[in-house]
């Protein structure tokens, strides 16, 4: 991968890990042949697939069940004066239902990252979806266009994903100073009570004062020792911002 294709992925993970809401297009039945969009709400799960939250009675909803093929479009409205020249992406690929072995810890993560998606759980017509990202497409301002390597953005579960509780735990009562430097170092926040609570496989969230923070990896993690090691090369890095 080329050196600009790299940063442009690392903008794009940056933009999926950081939003919650986007447009969601699928294939209409009403009007058959006709590209649907609606406003969502979504988390990325612990791979770079997308998890929406979608009643059964919702247009989209209706529109997969006939067709997965979807996408998703996600953008940051920079303050620049030209809104053209801003952050977007788009995710090509297939909305499908979770099968129910998923459904409990996919419900759990989302209500961490969307608590008030809470209040449809009691709604039997709500259900989760994953998009099986494909296709990215990605425009970083004028001149910033590319479609990216889609291996990276491929639905599997990462081998570290049963420790995931584990990981959190350790590293919040033996190395929270790495995480508050790491904070720090990302975010400019200084915080000695920041908090890991998520993990992903470029990165991990940090709760502080309220506020979610994304703190980003260099290289993908699929396995724990991965994990550990870019844990610890990151302590070594951030040195200096620790509080």
């Amino acid at each position: 991968m080329s050196s600009k294709k790299k940063e442009y992925e690392k903008e794009a993970v940056t933009l999926l890990r950081t939003s919650s809401e986007g447009v969601l297009s699928t294939i209409s039945v009403k009007h058959e042949g006709y590209p649907f969009g609606s406003f969502v709400t979504y988390i990325s799960d612990r791979d770079r697939s997308v998890i929406i939250y979608a009643s059964d009675i919702a247009q989209h909803t209706i529109n997969l069940k006939k067709d997965s093929k979807s996408c998703l479009t996600l953008f940051k409205l920079d303050d620049a004066e030209d809104k053209q020249n801003s952050s977007r992406m788009t995710l090509i690929g297939d909305l499908k239902s979770l099968p129910d072995k998923d459904v409990e810890m996919t419900k759990s993560r989302f209500e961490n990252f969307l608590p008030e998606s809470k209040k449809y759980s009691n709604m039997h017509d709500f259900n989760f979806y994953r998009l099986h990202v494909d296709q990215v497409r990605w425009i970083g301002g004028f001149g910033k266009i590319a479609w990216l390597d889609n291996k990276n953005w491929l639905h599997g579960e990462p081998k570290w994903s049963k420790n995931e509780t584990s990981i959190i735990e350790h590293m919040n009562e033996d190395h929270s100073k790495n995480i508050a430097s790491s904070l720090n170092a990302q975010h400019g926040i200084k915080d000695k009570n920041a908090m890991m609570f998520s993990l992903s496989i470029d990165g991990y969230y940090v709760r502080s004062n309220g506020n979610t923070y994304f703190i980003a990896f260099k290289e993908i993690c699929t396995n724990a020792r991965e994990y550990k090691d870019v844990l610890v090369e990151q302590a070594n890095e951030y040195r200096n911002f620790e509080l």
